[in-house]
């Protein structure tokens, strides 16, 4: 197993590089000029030579990409070509509101999808069943900010239960944050509870199928039990994948939620970087998604080996 470890580490060496070079080659060849954007429309070519030469933007693009790539083996992710501050400090100041997000989410998720794919599968091919499977795809057809808007309107809007937008920090109260947070959760989670129950109930409908279950109905334990114990560690890897995918599909679906409920999480920033061609921070930001992305896949590998140890590397 740490063998296993230490070559996935070191297989994310390339990733991570090759990441780097997608985005900072984007960035390059997409249109517009960041100098224009800081110095305005009425700068004159002098002035925005002059900017472009303090933000190294007139060195050719692989001279700029070398540069660059020396910075982040010191661990330095630049600095704001708008603001002058330090991206790695941006990122620390925004990544707490996403990652409570994230894990509000994902705990919901959990909470809502495993006990209906699990009721699901107990009650195949009645009603109930349907039912579940009939929301499922109704919560895979609704985009989050679709979701979003609606719950602002009725929740916030009309009944006036929650914040229509922002954020309230942890030092203001656990109530209120996670007042705050519930809605941006729901609205995130639709698609992964969708996803997530689906992926729950037919992974226990084919095990339920299996032989060693049918021997554990033979010695009479009670369907519940063999259900839950015997069904769901059984179905556990499927359903571990799955959610590791949703996981690291959090990472794009936060850009929209934020958004939509002014949330000054890393999707906010993002947001903020692109429009202004902020290249430092969009970089720092994409590679510090990239890096999260690759240690959920490494913790899904993990995982596998903790439900059902015939799986080794």
């Amino acid at each position: 197993m740490l063998a296993y470890l230490l070559r996935r580490i070191v297989a994310t060496i390339p990733v991570i590089l090759m990441v780097a070079v997608v985005v900072f080659s984007l960035l390059r060849l997409t249109p517009g000029d960041p100098a224009a954007i800081l110095a305005g429309d009425d700068a004159s070519e002098e002035q925005l030579s002059k900017i472009r030469v303090n933000m190294g933007l007139d060195k050719p693009i692989h001279v700029q990409f070398a540069v660059w790539i020396m910075q982040l083996l010191r661990g330095n992710f630049g600095e704001s070509l708008l603001s002058g501050t330090s991206v790695s400090s941006m990122i620390a100041d925004r990544v707490g509101p996403t990652a409570m997000l994230a894990l509000f989410t994902i705990v919901l998720t959990l909470v809502v999808a495993i006990p209906l794919g699990t009721f699901a599968a107990a009650k195949r091919g009645k009603w109930i069943d349907r039912m579940v499977m009939t929301v499922s795809v109704l919560g895979f057809s609704l985009p989050s900010f679709v979701i979003g808007y609606m719950l602002i309107y009725f929740f916030a809007l009309k009944l006036g239960w929650f914040p229509v937008q922002g954020f309230a920090p942890e030092g203001s109260g656990i109530a209120k944050t996670l007042q705050h947070l519930l809605l941006p959760a729901i609205a995130l989670s639709g698609l992964y509870i969708a996803l997530v129950a689906r992926i729950t109930r037919s992974s226990l409908v084919e095990v339920m199928g299996e032989d060693f279950i049918r021997t554990e109905r033979a010695k009479g334990a009670k369907e519940s039990s063999i259900l839950l114990r015997q069904g769901l560690r059984n179905a556990a890897v499927p359903i571990v994948t799955v959610v590791g995918i949703g996981v690291a599909s959090l990472i794009t679906g936060v850009v929209v939620t934020e958004s939509v409920f002014n949330l000054p999480g890393l999707g906010r920033l993002v947001v903020e970087a692109v429009l202004a061609r902020d290249y430092p921070v969009i970089q720092g930001v994409t590679l510090f998604f990239s890096f999260v992305y690759i240690l959920i896949n490494l913790a899904v590998d993990v995982l596998y080996t903790v439900f059902d140890p015939r799986i080794r590397y």
